[in-house]
């Protein structure tokens, strides 16, 4: 598969990496949304959750435990933390290959987007 992040597992495009393992790689985000706005991702290329399968389940389970971690290394895990996943187009997913968004490092509100809500 030659997606924009299997590119970057293979080192062919440059990323901030902050952590990768046998399993995940995490970077930090270009367009970031918040002060620290990671995004870790399988190794595995994996389109979208919809074709993730029960082989698939550490895999995804890992990209929670890194999320933690990097949030404790990085220092804002304690004052808190979204973590996010998008699936397909209305779900905002933008790179067809899964990855969890970690967003750190200023108070999240809720709902996230509160301008599209009145849109829809």
């Amino acid at each position: 598969m030659s997606c924009l992040f299997c590119k970057i597992i293979d080192k062919e495009i440059p990323a901030d990496i902050v952590y990768e393992d046998e399993h995940v790689l995490a970077f930090r985000d270009i367009n970031p949304q918040a002060p620290h706005h990671l995004l870790v991702i399988p190794k595995k290329h994996i389109a979208t959750i919809n074709e993730a399968d029960e082989a698939d389940a550490e895999v995804i389970g890992r990209l929670s435990l890194t999320a933690a971690k990097l949030a404790k290394q990085l220092g804002f895990a304690d004052s808190g933390y979204r973590t996010v996943m998008n699936c397909n187009e209305h779900g905002g997913q933008t790179v067809y290959h899964i990855h969890m968004h970690v967003l750190g490092g200023k108070a999240m509100g809720w709902p996230p987007y509160t301008d599209q809500l009145k849109q829809a």
